[in-house]
């Protein structure tokens, strides 16, 4: 089990890449292209990845964005999709 702290920082991480890599997570709700339980599981697999340190660094060293998120990410195809999808909108 994970406390809210952990939450909070995946969440965070999670919509950090999304940002990043021109995926707006929230965006991507409100126009359809990403459901609440889609959401929930990419959170999820963000809580278990042990790369948190590699992520924060990546973000760091990427902050004028990047055309896709790291090979680490668990992530990867989701945002890889939101964000072709928010370039042909």
């Amino acid at each position: 089990m994970f406390g809210i702290r952990k939450l909070d920082l995946h969440a965070r991480l999670a919509s950090d890449m999304a940002a990043t890599v021109g995926a707006d997570l929230g965006d991507a709700l409100a126009a359809g292209r990403l459901t609440a339980p889609d959401l929930r599981s990419a959170l999820l697999r963000c809580t278990a990845c042990d790369e948190v340190g590699a992520c924060e660094d990546w973000l760091n060293d990427h902050p004028q964005g990047a055309g896709r998120a790291p090979q680490f990410c668990r992530n990867r195809e989701l945002l890889d999709r939101l964000a072709a999808a928010a370039a042909h909108a």
